[in-house]
């Protein structure tokens, strides 16, 4: 049985755990907002067959309408922060569960528990205000953390044994505002959370499209966290991932 991720680009991972493909905050398409993708484009063939999407939070580079739709609706179960299932099935998903941090849930042979984020989690510039989430995805004897977007919380090293952390060390242009961890802090998390293994997501994949001086923050940034982590958390092994990248577990 297939025991595999797939970063796509961003913070959307292809998940493979027992026998179910989950996504991650599909961002698939190539503008969003004003921003470019910088990133070779999404595999089509990669799409078919989900089983679940899982949506950190509203923001539009985590739930993405256009990308949204390219997924198959009818056979695709959507997980989403409470508060925030109207906004989904209004986009044309008739399976739609609202979770807040705890309310595990059992999808197929796969156990999905949301856990906390520190992070604004509400629809901008009018959207209902709601939670930002991460997820414990566990299946097949593997646990894996997708931390979506977040700061250091507490509880974080209360998550329990994990095989990969998928975490976030940057963003999508020259700099981070709050609520989200940067190479430093991400390898802060990585002592805290004692993974098997750490893959950094959310970098090197959209950029504002007028922003000329991109080069070193869609590049440095896994690097800097991989360095880090060697220092503060020298256990965890790290696994730099291209876009389009797989790795078994």
């Amino acid at each position: 049985m297939t025991r595999r991720i797939t970063w796509l680009g961003h913070s959307t991972v292809l998940i493979e755990l027992g026998g179910v493909r989950l996504l991650t905050d599909p961002v698939l398409r190539g503008r969003l907002l004003h921003m470019k993708r910088v990133a070779p484009s999404v595999d089509p063939g990669l799409l078919t067959g989900l089983g679940v999407v899982l949506i950190s939070h509203m923001h539009h580079d985590h739930f993405d309408v256009p990308s949204l739709r390219r997924l198959e609706h009818a056979a695709t179960q959507l997980v989403v922060p409470a508060g925030s299932g109207g906004r989904a099935t209004r986009r044309g998903f008739a399976r739609v569960i609202e979770v807040s941090a705890g309310d595990r849930t059992d999808l197929g042979a796969v156990s999905v528990l949301p856990v906390p984020a520190i992070h604004p989690g509400n629809r901008y510039p009018f959207g209902a205000k709601t939670e930002a989430l991460g997820y414990v995805i566990e299946a097949d004897g593997r646990r894996v953390y997708f931390a979506g977007d977040t700061d250091l919380f507490d509880g974080m090293s209360e998550l329990g044994d994990l095989d990969l952390a998928l975490l976030p060390v940057w963003g999508w242009g020259p700099r981070l505002g709050p609520g989200h961890l940067d190479p430093e802090r991400a390898a802060e998390a990585l002592a805290l959370l004692e993974p098997r293994l750490a893959v950094p997501v959310h970098w090197g994949t959209l950029f504002p499209r007028v922003n000329r001086d991109r080069t070193r923050r869609l590049t440095d940034p896994p690097h800097e966290f991989a360095a880090a982590a060697a220092r503060i958390a020298p256990a965890v092994e790290i696994r730099i991932l291209a876009p389009g990248d797989a790795l078994e577990l």
